[in-house]
This record gives structure tokens, C-alpha cells and sequence, in this order.
């Protein structure tokens, strides 16, 4: 369930997005300077554990290697983390990027989570700061006395919601993107190693609008290369439209990751194998379908040149996962608790799988042969279903 932590993070989001507040009134007033930096905390708490996404923007010059701590109000204890190196002593914490994610420039956000242990009261963290410097309004504010004058105040101007978002929690057509890899909410790299693989926001390729997000991916292991944002919940509807320009190859490749709090941060996995479209589970290898060839029978390939919507829904509740494309159900990517050879029998040998979705992930990832170019518009994903 969400906590009283969550207003914390929402307070000190609204903070960080004001910029320049100006207070008083008459023939003067007192300016207090927009922090440094931006922390949005959001935990999903049980009775003695919990999860929590951390999103943490630079506002001030780029950096290329970030520390982000706090301290503990309560008696929290993290256990594991997930792209970002976390240590604990006593009440205060230090997460490290971990390379790949370390560099920040200005209005740049770093996405890390973790997962942790706590008796009593689970009170919220205080006093973060980036690289020493402290965030939200953690600061006391810089006072300076400013004269008389008409400029009209400061206003905030809320970035414009996509068309077809319906109640997705994430959802971005990239139209607002001005850089060359994709910033803001996303972040770009690769959990291991990265190589050739490029992310950037493409002006020339769209299927709605005038930008999509390209991803060059390269052959072999260490070119992955991925742009995600934080999606959490147990319960996670997908849809994203992919173009690519070739066909799936017979060896397996990754295009879309979601990291599984419930299964020790390891990914589920939407790509391919045997030219045709399935999932894979990191962490014991199965895939849906089984890659018989009565089970590639029952999936399809990724159509090359032109533009495919890719629905999913993935319930942790239950521990059901459905696919469509192009609005068509797939008959080979469909978990429905009941193991059907060749299809989820092998998926499903894992009794009890109750997954827990913290990010997801778009790009390319290989594993031995199968390079491509893919570009990603229009995406959403949220706790409800989404409509092409």
C-alpha cells in the first residue's frame, strides 16, 4: 500500500519544480533559490518490508559521477538494490550510480530502488543531498533583499499530457524531448555493459508527431543499450508502438525489460528467439513459449518496416501475463495459471510466481548474434488497460 511517505516526495517535488518563489509583498520581498537538486521518493510498504523507487534530478551543473544520502527517521534497514550500489550505517544511507548512470546534466534525472526491512513506525527519510549539496528544501533558503519592481511573478507551466494516455501512470509521445538522448524522466545505459548500442531521440521517424526515440542495437553480448523509467506496482498493463528493420533472428534478443522486485531484481524479458516474439525469465531461463517447434508454432514475428503496437498485461496477483499485437491476442504469450505444453508449462513450473514490477525498460539487448534499429513512439503503461 502507498504510505505518508509519498506526500513527503510529493511536498518536495512541488517544491523542486517551483523554481524561484518570491515571498512579501509591498516594497519588498525575500528570493529563495530553487535547490540544487530533486528527490522523489516513492515506497510500497507491507508489514515488515518494503520497496521504494528513488528518482533523483541535478539542477545544477553536470556531473559524471553522483552520491545521493539521507537518513532514516525510523529503524529502515535496506537489503538489496537495483541500479545503484546502496550501504548503510546506522540511520544513514549512501547510493553510488554504478557507472553507466553516473553521468547527470543539468535538469537530468538518475532512476534507482531498493528493497528493505523495518519494525514499528516506518517514518520517512530526511536530509537528502546530491554530491554534498542538500535537496528539495532541505537547504535554508539564501536571503536576499530585492527592490520594488513590476515583473510579473514566477509561473509554473505543467508539460501537456500526450493524446492516448487514457490513465497511464507513464506515458510519452517524446514531442517534449529537446536533447539528444532522451532525458527527464528517462535515463539511458544498460544494467551490465554497454558498447556500440545508441539511444536518441530521432526528428526525422515518427508514427505520430514529429519524434520517436532510435535505438541502434549491436550484435553480441556488451552492446546493450536501453532509455526506462520507474513503473511500479504488481499489477502492469503495457502498450508501446516499435518499428524495426530486421526480422527477429533465430537466436535470443531482448527489446523490452521489466525489473522483478519479487525475484531478486532480475528482468522479465519481451523479445525474441527462433524469429518469432517471446518472454524470458532472467532468472531460471524460461521462456513463453517453450522454444519447441510446437511452441514458436504458436507466436508470431515482429513485422519489419512499418509501425506494430505491442500490448501487455502483466498480473503479479495472480501471476498472469497476456500479449497482444496489433490489438490480435498471441496465442504462444499468454500465462493463464493453468500450464498448456509447449506454451506455459515451463513458465509455470515455478509454482506461486507473484511478480513485482519496479522500471521498465526499452532498447536491445543481444546475446550472441542479432543486431537491428528500432524506434519506440507513442508508449504508455500504467494499472489499467491501454488501447492502441
Amino acid at each position: 500500500m502507498r504510505t505518508p511517505f509519498r506526500l513527503a516526495a510529493l511536498a518536495a517535488a512541488l517544491v523542486a519544480v517551483t523554481g524561484l518563489v518570491v515571498l512579501g509583498g509591498g516594497g519588498g520581498g525575500t528570493a529563495v533559490a530553487a535547490p540544487a537538486c530533486a528527490v522523489d521518493y516513492t515506497p510500497n510498504q507491507w508489514a515488515t518490508g518494503f520497496t521504494a523507487e528513488v528518482a533523483v534530478t541535478n539542477r545544477a551543473a553536470p556531473v559524471t559521477t553522483w552520491t545521493l544520502t539521507w537518513t532514516w527517521a525510523g529503524n529502515q534497514t535496506v537489503t538489496s538494490a537495483w541500479n545503484a550500489q546502496v550501504t548503510q550505517t546506522g540511520a544513514k544511507v549512501t547510493a553510488r550510480d554504478v557507472g553507466w548512470n553516473g553521468q547527470l546534466g543539468t535538469g537530468g534525472t538518475a532512476r534507482f530502488g531498493f528493497q528493505g526491512t523495518y519494525s514499528g513506525a516506518a517514518a520517512a527519510p530526511t536530509d537528502f543531498a546530491l554530491n554534498g549539496t542538500p535537496c528539495n528544501d532541505d537547504a535554508p533558503p539564501t536571503s536576499t533583499t530585492t527592490p520594488p519592481t513590476t515583473t510579473p511573478p514566477t509561473t509554473t507551466t505543467t508539460p501537456q499530457q500526450p493524446t492516448g494516455c487514457g490513465t497511464a501512470t507513464l506515458c510519452d509521445d517524446f514531442e517534449s524531448q529537446t536533447g539528444a538522448p532522451p532525458s527527464g524522466k528517462w535515463s539511458v545505459g544498460a544494467a551490465n555493459c554497454t558498447g556500440t548500442g545508441t539511444v536518441t531521440v530521432d526528428n526525422s521517424v515518427a508514427r505520430s508527431g514529429s519524434k520517436s526515440v532510435r535505438v541502434n542495437g549491436g550484435v553480441g553480448y556488451c552492446n546493450h543499450i536501453f532509455f526506462g523509467a520507474s513503473v511500479s506496482g504488481p499489477v502492469v498493463h503495457g502498450r508501446f508502438h516499435v518499428r524495426h528493420t530486421t526480422a527477429l533472428p533465430a537466436a535470443h534478443v531482448t527489446f523490452m525489460a521489466l525489473k522483478d522486485s519479487a525475484d531478486g531484481g532480475k528482468d522479465l524479458r519481451m523479445g525474441g528467439q527462433n524469429g518469432a516474439l517471446q518472454w524470458n525469465r532472467e532468472s531460471d531461463d524460461a521462456t513463453l513459449p517453450a522454444q519447441s517447434p510446437q511452441g514458436v508454432a504458436q507466436s508470431i514475428p515482429l513485422p519489419t518496416g512499418r509501425w506494430t503496437c505491442v500490448q501487455f498485461t502483466l498480473d503479479g496477483s495472480s501471476g498472469r501475463l497476456s500479449t497482444s499485437v496489433d490489438g490480435v491476442a498471441v496465442p504462444g504469450l499468454q500465462v493463464d495459471g493453468s500450464p498448456t505444453p509447449d506454451i506455459d508449462q515451463q513458465w509455470l513450473a515455478r509454482a506461486n510466481w507473484r511478480p513485482n514490477t519496479v522500471d521498465v525498460r526499452l532498447g536491445w539487448e543481444s546475446y550472441g548474434d542479432g543486431g537491428d534499429t528500432l524506434w519506440y513512439d507513442d508508449v504508455a503503461f500504467g494499472s489499467a488497460p491501454l488501447a492502441c
